[in-house]
């Protein structure tokens, strides 16, 4: 039988729909676009626990997918509000259910926060674009989540905040100079979290409309020094998305495997579900 999965919309509506408006797709849509991909006969569902008056499933109502996915957000985890108080609740529960979770950015932060951790603003600044240079811990070595990673890779990535204060139960599996929990997996009332502070499931087209979008940001903190700098810079990687073969752009901007195939740069997801999510249905024995 097909797995049924559901996808965790990090974002409140202006986001998201600006997204949608730009991409195609809100966040939590390219999301199960990326499932499917890798399972394709997988369903998916999608919960919008940002949104006022959302309906949270409970324990109960997670125990009934297979496999749980949280996207990345706009939004910082320490700043409290309601919308994200709603998300980390929701990830409590997650725990709870003992439904195998994984998360990216923002989605690590949720699980982090939801068993005892604490998210803030990093002091190195933000990571945008790629995560250089991620390197697995001693237990990342071993760790089925990374599985087929080499000694060092890059990864798309969006992200200003960070796992500050560690949860009590966390198993650190990746880092990098600039983050130092890349990677991790924290286990909360008998539930276990897999989930990465970079962004697997972005494709360089999806990444350039992003960065697109971040401009004012990119110009204002010094990542690129001008308008046609920006333009010729997401221009470019859109065109490594369309044409991974664009081997004069992959050169020029120090990208591999890694990021330009998608089977590649999707790793930690696939390797959650084969190694993860199918185990755990089977033990349940669901049909």
């Amino acid at each position: 039988m097909s797995l049924r999965f559901l996808v965790v919309e990090g974002n409140v509506e202006g986001p998201r729909e600006r997204h949608r408006d730009t991409f195609g797709k809100t966040y939590a849509e390219s999301y199960g676009a990326v499932l499917q991909s890798i399972e394709k006969d997988a369903v998916y569902d999608i919960a919008l626990p940002a949104d006022a008056g959302a309906n949270i499933p409970d324990a109960a109502g997670l125990e009934g997918y297979d496999g749980i996915f949280l996207t990345g957000s706009a939004l910082n985890a320490y700043h409290a509000t309601p919308e994200i108080l709603r998300q980390i609740d929701l990830m409590r529960e997650a725990f709870k259910s003992h439904t195998p979770v994984f998360g990216s950015c923002w989605g690590l932060q949720m699980a982090a926060m939801a068993s005892g951790g604490d998210v803030q603003a990093n002091p190195l600044g933000r990571e945008v674009g790629f995560a250089r240079h991620i390197v697995k811990t001693d237990a990342g070595q071993i760790h089925p989540l990374l599985i087929g990673r080499p000694a060092s890779w890059d990864a798309p990535a969006i992200h200003l905040d960070l796992v500050a204060t560690l949860p009590a139960d966390i198993t650190i599996l990746a880092k990098n100079g600039m983050t130092p929990v890349q990677a991790a997996e924290i286990r909360q009332d008998g539930g276990v979290f897999w989930g990465v502070q970079y962004h697997p499931e972005f494709s360089l087209v999806e990444l350039s409309v992003i960065l697109d979008r971040y401009k004012q940001t990119l110009l204002a903190e010094g990542f690129l020094r001008s308008d046609d700098e920006h333009a010729d810079y997401v221009r470019e990687l859109r065109a490594m998305g369309e044409d991974p073969n664009r081997f004069d752009l992959a050169w020029k901007h120090g990208l591999d495997a890694e990021i330009l195939k998608e089977d590649r740069r999707v790793t930690e997801i696939r390797n959650f579900i084969t190694h993860y999510v199918k185990p755990t249905k089977s033990a349940r024995v669901r049909v």
